[in-house]
């Protein structure tokens, strides 16, 4: 018979809030709150940077936090990180502009190593693709 797991079972998550449908506020309140569809908020407003200068500050803005960046995608890749990319994917002057900010506020060492994930000596440089 199997040891009984001592740990407290997870949360359940339930049905996934319907984010398409939220303002660009309550997705950030989402992430912010460390809700547990925290992601799923942070990309629907990656997906809407490049026609909202608004999303685009939110994104930057979120980058920034502990748990975004402690949060793993895979392997390196944090939601910080994507967070990050999705404003550099973009390609428009705000959203850049936000990208080069949000990548001035990591370590040293993360920097580096998001350079070498995007295989770039400079963030100027990266210009990622996103489908």
């Amino acid at each position: 018979m199997p040891a009984e797991d001592p740990r407290p079972p997870l949360p359940r998550r339930g049905p996934a809030p319907a984010v398409e449908r939220m303002d660009n506020a309550e997705l950030a309140r989402m992430v912010e709150a460390e809700h547990p569809y925290r992601g799923k908020a942070l990309f629907e407003l990656s997906d809407r940077i490049a026609h909202d200068d608004d999303a685009a500050t939110k994104v930057a803005m979120l980058s920034r936090l502990s748990s975004l960046r402690q949060a793993r995608l895979f392997d390196r890749v944090s939601l910080a990180w994507s967070a990050i990319i999705a404003l550099l994917a973009a390609e428009t002057p705000h959203s850049r502009s936000a990208a080069y900010e949000a990548f001035g506020a990591l370590d040293v060492a993360e920097q580096q190593d998001m350079l070498d994930y995007l295989e770039v000596t400079a963030i100027e440089d990266a210009h990622p693709r996103i489908a």
